[in-house]
This record gives C-alpha cells, structure tokens and sequence, in this order.
C-alpha cells in the first residue's frame, strides 16, 4: 500500500470563509499516483472546518447565517472561553461542520455523488491555517 501527505497552507484575510478545496486536493490524488483507496483531508486548526456540500453561493450564505444563529460571536463575554481571544463561537462553529472528511478513490478519480465538492470552513481566520491531505492504497 501507498501513502502520500501533503500540508495545504491557506491564508484566510476575513474572521469567516467557505473555500473549495476539491482542486487542490484532486491535484493532491494525482501526485500521489494512488488509483484505489481512501482520501482524508482534515483542518489542522480547532476554530476551522473541512466539509462536503454542494459549491453554492445561496447555500455557503445560508451556512452563515445558520451558523451565526447557533453560536453567534457576540457579544463576546457570553463565553466564558473568551479572554486571550474572542473565538469562543469559532470552536463551537467547527464543532457542527466537522474536523474532516473521508473520500473514496477510484479509479484515480475523488468518488463523489452529484454536486460535492469539499471545503474548507474557516471561523477564526486572519492568519495562516493549514489542511492536511492523506492519501492511501494503490
């Protein structure tokens, strides 16, 4: 079995962003030379998120508000997290998008359903952050 890894560093100017990764990561499956096996790609930070959906505009604002709602970031001194950093409601923000995701490889192709693509949720952003891609098989 064979297995490639590679960092995708990102840099995130807004506090919140929903970026495509899908072709990064496909650029990932084709260096590995895999054609059978299993792709991860995780976010390497506490306050981002990597998920599949659908690369729609509505939907990501949509994400947003949605998101905003269930663990909105101010006021800030609701959270008793918040005191070096005000980025209580990042961490519980990529606590319901996800850390990672799995995809099957076929073929040397990324085995998607109809419309996924995978993204990159970043909450706390402003700085440099990174994603990992972890490629196994054959």
């Amino acid at each position: 079995m064979k297995s490639y890894r590679k960092e995708l560093w990102l840099e995130v100017p807004t506090r919140r962003a929903f970026i495509n990764l899908t072709p990064q990561v496909e650029e990932c499956l084709q260096q590995s030379g895999i054609k059978e096996g299993l792709c991860l790609v995780n976010a390497m930070h506490i306050t981002a998120s990597v998920f599949i959906n659908d690369d729609e505009s509505g939907l990501h604002h949509d994400y947003e508000v949605w998101l905003e709602k269930l663990a909105p970031h101010a006021p800030v001194d609701q959270y008793q997290h918040n005191g070096y950093e005000d980025n209580a409601d990042a961490h519980m923000k990529r606590q319901v998008m996800g850390r990672e995701v799995v995809v099957a490889v076929t073929d040397g192709k990324l085995d998607f359903g109809t419309w996924e693509q995978i993204f990159y949720g970043e909450f706390d952003g402003r700085r440099r952050k990174r994603v990992l891609v972890k490629i196994i098989g054959e």
